[in-house]
């Protein structure tokens, strides 16, 4: 045996301590190393801008009195709403998501070797939060900008144009990234929290789609009590340029909203420390 044999017997391999610092890099690593995050962010963006500038492409101020209540390219829009159009949309894409980001490894059996490699799990939920939140916000943030400045070309000349040197245009443009960005946390919390990728879309969608419109079946004065409280609707406030009389403020909504993603954490969390895999 020689003296370099005799060194590698002698020096154990280095176990490097796990760090919340580590655990974000990897995650982070699994995040841009799975084709399907850069197609479903791409498919996010595009429906973001392409909504927003076909709308504003095709907006009319004549189509109020034919289409009724107001939205998308009636007489009644201004040239935020018309820019965010696309947010609903993109809204589900970012938060499947985030689903596919923690409940995919329930899918393959990924999640035991990542539960293996950090212990104490929770790290896991926090980190994968931290890598999808802040990637949807920004570049959802920019895909909005960028929907509003498109949107000014199909505007130019008609009395809704804006730039964004007006009031509450930035902040309203900004609040969808923001918003976008919660959407997917909240989708990453769903996955650990339901562990199957199809239930926890379904949920996702049931949530901020469904649930809506079933609470209108509600009676009047219970429905307009809560409505404004519903995830969907909060949220929307957090974008708004002008608020309905019977909406919440933007601060108010981003704090709403905000409430419902904790909670569904929370549950994950939960779910996460007292089950195994």
């Amino acid at each position: 045996m020689t003296a370099t044999d005799l060194s590698a017997v002698s020096s154990p391999t280095r176990v490097q301590k796990v760090t919340g610092r580590r655990v974000l890099r990897s995650e982070w690593g699994k995040f841009w190393s799975l084709r399907s995050s850069w197609i479903t962010l791409a498919v996010a963006l595009v429906l973001l801008v392409a909504f927003g500038a076909i709308a504003s492409a095709t907006y009319s101020p004549d189509a109020a009195v034919n289409q009724g209540p107001p939205g998308p390219g009636s007489g009644d829009s201004d040239a935020v709403s018309l820019a965010l159009t696309g947010v609903t949309f993109a809204s589900l894409a970012v938060g499947v998501l985030g689903v596919l980001l923690s409940a995919g490894e329930y899918s393959t059996g990924m999640i035991r070797s990542t539960l293996a490699a950090v212990p104490r799990r929770l790290p896991v939920l926090w980190s994968k939060s931290a890598v999808i939140g802040p990637i949807s916000l920004v570049l959802t943030t920019i895909a909005a900008l960028a929907a509003f400045q498109l949107g000014t070309l199909g505007l130019d000349g008609e009395k809704i144009a804006l730039s964004l040197g007006d009031d509450g245009v930035l902040r309203s443009l900004t609040g969808a990234g923001l918003y976008l960005g919660l959407v997917a946390v909240f989708g990453v919390a769903l996955g650990v929290l339901i562990r199957s990728s199809a239930g926890a879309i379904a949920a996702l969608v049931g949530i901020l789609l469904i649930l809506p419109g079933l609470a209108s079946l509600l009676p009047d004065s219970l429905y307009d009590n809560i409505n404004p409280y519903f995830p969907s609707n909060a949220g929307s406030a957090v974008y708004a340029l002008h608020q309905p009389s019977d909406a919440l403020s933007s601060g108010a909504g981003l704090a709403v909203f905000a409430g419902w993603v904790a909670l569904a954490l929370a549950g994950a969390s939960y779910r996460l420390l007292r089950t195994d895999a």
